[in-house]
């Protein structure tokens, strides 16, 4: 029997999803970050932003859009790169094992000799390799930007952003795994991990608004990843929350899915 089974037909039957996701990074990345250097100091650009209400500017991080790292943070790593990551995670998370038990296919794969916590863990795995491959994609193509975009960010912060929207996929797709653990329904984990997602970056938006609501904060996993900014600041030891509870979900997933019935 080959090594890792699961996790390598995890992989061989999504590859062709992940290369598309990452054309949608590339098209993203490759239309915003080349138009910093028109749009970083123009007066009429800066202009704009001042005229939006200043509790809508901080929600969208527009606060420090005329910086790079800023300008970077607001339309990649903190809006719309972080839609696809999401969007990503959400389906695959959801996907590991409620896809399956839906269309039936599960207790054929446990009757070959799988464990639970085998299925669980390799594809959990595969889950990982390709938020990896993405995220360290998306820092290639902003490392290759960095210079021709005069973005002038840190070697270490394009790590850092790097490292931050990975910890925001992983708890989404974690905590729709873990939904679908403990449901075998797709539709509850695909609300689930989207759920966390949405609420995250609404607390933080709401912390954003003044501050008797910046409690808001500590329990936003959006604002663990981008509270400092790690493009600018680099790393910081929040994001090792969204680590922590990735981890966390998918120890819970292991033993919600090992005490339930399957069934369709």
């Amino acid at each position: 029997m080959s090594a890792l089974p699961l996790f390598r037909r995890a992989l061989a039957d999504s590859w062709r999803g992940l290369v598309g996701w990452m054309l949608g990074l590339a098209a993203v990345v490759g239309m915003y970050l080349p138009l910093y250097p028109s749009i970083g100091g123009n007066p009429e650009f800066i202009a704009i932003i001042e005229s939006l209400p200043p509790e809508l500017v901080t929600a969208l991080s527009y606060d420090q859009i005329t910086t790079g790292s800023g300008y970077t943070l607001g339309t990649v790593h903190g809006l719309i790169g972080f839609v696809l990551v999401t969007i990503a995670a959400v389906g695959w998370g959801a996907s590991a094992i409620a896809g399956d038990e839906e269309r039936g296919t599960l207790e054929l794969t446990l009757a070959h000799g799988v464990s639970r916590h085998q299925l669980v863990l390799e594809r959990l795995a595969a889950i990982v390799v390709k938020l990896v491959a993405l995220t360290a994609w998306v820092t290639l193509l902003v490392a290759v930007l960095n210079g021709p975009s005069e973005l002038d960010i840190s070697t270490e912060g394009i790590l850092a952003g790097g490292v931050a929207l990975l910890g925001t996929g992983l708890v989404t797709a974690t905590i729709g795994l873990l939904a679908g653990a403990l449901t075998g329904r797709r539709m509850i984990a695909i609300g689930a991990g989207a759920g966390i997602a949405v609420l995250g970056y609404a607390l933080n938006a709401l912390g954003n608004q003044n501050a008797d609501l910046e409690w808001l904060h500590a329990i936003s996993p959006y604002h663990w990843a981008y509270g400092t900014n790690p493009l600018e600041s680099g790393f910081d030891a929040s994001v090792g929350l969204l680590y922590a509870v990735a981890i966390i979900a998918s120890a819970v997933a292991v033993l919600a899915f090992r005490r339930r019935d399957v069934g369709v």
